[in-house]
């Protein structure tokens, strides 16, 4: 399981920049195309993918967006944050995709910028994104249920298919977790510490993008937010207990994933005293043989038969075998 971070990356590298704008007349007439029906009267939703400084500064005086935040968007190294300036909000919000092309689990992080208007919408980030691109298909089939709701519903919407895509991903790292923690006790297998650890590494990188926006969603379900309807705050509400919800689960994973982390240790402690138990017994073992080859070694008067034969009996079978029987009645082999 790898988690993909780029922070201090800037946006554009390597992508031409694109927009898209959905138009929502007051009649009721969705129109998309590009950059030219932002001007429009009436309700927009603007995507910008992989912006470049020049598209956004042409953005910037049309909607009236601040610099600072303007700034924030060339970059991917901002933290889940709300922001209110003259005329308009600004959020960062976080979330994540599987790359589905590989057999383990790999997340990659997905930041998106927003900015919120009385009338319109912005989002600013670096590539595709699955939970954006099925948005606008259903911007495109429910227009009245979607724009038509106002731009506070649309930032809604957005925030709510973020968050709602990492709970599939929070439940596959829970599965890891628990298949280690079924292994953990079969043995101490190559490999398995380092598991654990790139484990517990990611459940604290989800933890520290999830923290703070999860305060973020808070301060939207709050009344008096300018640009977010009192109606609206409901719904921000519901995607806040999402992510408590979220934030619960991977709580749980990591107190999972500690635990069978100092079941490990345990294990493995046992089994290095296990080894060095079963050194000491036939350290223990040959100890009567060793005796017997420096007895022998020294100068004395020849034994007789009957004495030589006496000698090595007791030092080769007799006192191995009664040392192995006291080690089992002790419990120690």
């Amino acid at each position: 399981m790898h988690l993909d971070f780029r922070g201090g990356m800037l946006y554009g590298l390597g992508h031409m920049p694109t927009v898209t704008v959905h138009h929502l007349s007051a009649g009721g007439t969705l129109e998309t195309g590009e950059l030219g029906l932002a001007g429009r009267e009436g309700l927009r939703w603007i995507d910008v993918v992989a912006p470049d400084e020049a598209t956004l500064q042409h953005l910037a005086p049309t909607f009236g967006l601040h610099r600072l935040a303007v700034e924030d968007c060339l970059h991917l190294d901002q933290r889940p944050k709300l922001e209110e300036f003259k005329g308009h909000l600004f959020l960062v919000l976080h979330g994540f995709e599987a790359k589905p092309d590989r057999a383990d689990l790999e997340l990659e992080l997905k930041e998106l910028h927003l900015f919120l208007g009385p009338d319109w919408v912005i989002t600013v980030h670096d590539g595709r994104m699955a939970s954006i691109k099925a948005l606008r298909a259903r911007v495109t089939k429910d227009p009245a249920g979607t724009l038509g709701r106002g731009a506070d519903h649309l930032a809604y919407l957005i925030a709510d298919a973020l968050v709602d895509s990492d709970f599939p991903l929070v439940e596959r790292i829970n599965e890891v977790v628990d298949g280690l923690e079924d292994v953990v006790f079969e043995g101490v297998q190559p490999g398995m510490q380092l598991r654990l650890f790139s484990a517990k590494r990611q459940l604290v990188a989800l933890r520290r993008v999830l923290s703070p926006q999860r305060d973020v969603l808070a301060l939207l379900a709050r009344p008096g937010m300018p640009h977010v309807q009192e109606r609206t705050t409901l719904y921000f509400r519901d995607v806040h207990d999402h992510l408590i919800r979220l934030h619960e689960q991977i709580d749980a994973a990591r107190e999972i994933l500690g635990n069978v982390l100092d079941a490990y240790i345990s294990m493995v402690a046992m089994r290095t005293g296990d080894i060095s138990k079963q050194l000491t017994v036939i350290a223990t073992i040959f100890l009567p043989l060793t005796f017997l080859t420096g007895f022998f070694g020294q100068n004395f008067d020849v034994l007789s038969r009957r004495e030589y034969l006496a000698f090595v009996v007791t030092c080769v079978v007799l006192l191995p075998l009664g040392m192995l029987a006291w080690f089992r009645r002790k419990g120690w082999f």
